[in-house]
């Protein structure tokens, strides 16, 4: 698996992987629970986003950071495709997350995930690698559809 900085999300897998991710978040959480960013968001300067591919060159997977402050980064669209799941991908592009918020002194990783049981594997992954449920972060206000998770890097 080799995991590449994506600074301009033009590759048509990449489009369809963020618009399934788009669709999904909208079919299973309320309106105004989606938290998932769009591409044009995507492509702001506070985000770096990593695609994930095969040595076929399949895209495996995405997962992006969102650089609040100096020392507060949030992990955002963090998605496997279909075809690779459970095959350690989300694993993989989560510790290349943390990694590179520790590159950039960054002291706590946070994030916001669905509360639902959908996103019970998530929740799961997040606590195996050190998170553990916060209270809202940033600008997020309380929502009984999300959870939030928070670690210090």
């Amino acid at each position: 698996m080799q995991i590449r900085l994506d600074s301009t999300l033009t590759h048509p897998d990449v489009i369809a992987l963020l618009e399934a991710h788009l669709d999904d978040m909208r079919a299973i959480s309320p309106p105004d629970s989606v938290h998932a960013l769009d591409l044009d968001a995507l492509r702001g300067p506070t985000l770096r986003f990593w695609t994930a591919w095969s040595d076929a060159d399949s895209l495996m997977g995405c997962a992006a950071l969102k650089i609040h402050d100096a020392t507060l980064g949030e992990i955002k669209s963090m998605r496997t495709s279909r075809s690779h799941l459970r095959q350690g991908v989300a694993a993989a592009l989560l510790n290349h997350v943390i990694e590179s918020a520790r590159e950039l002194g960054l002291q706590t990783l946070s994030l916001e995930t669905g509360s639902t049981e959908h996103f019970a594997a998530a929740r799961r992954l997040y606590e195996v690698n050190g998170f553990s449920e916060c209270p809202p972060f940033a600008d997020y206000t309380l929502d009984p559809h999300s959870t939030f998770m928070s670690r210090s890097i």
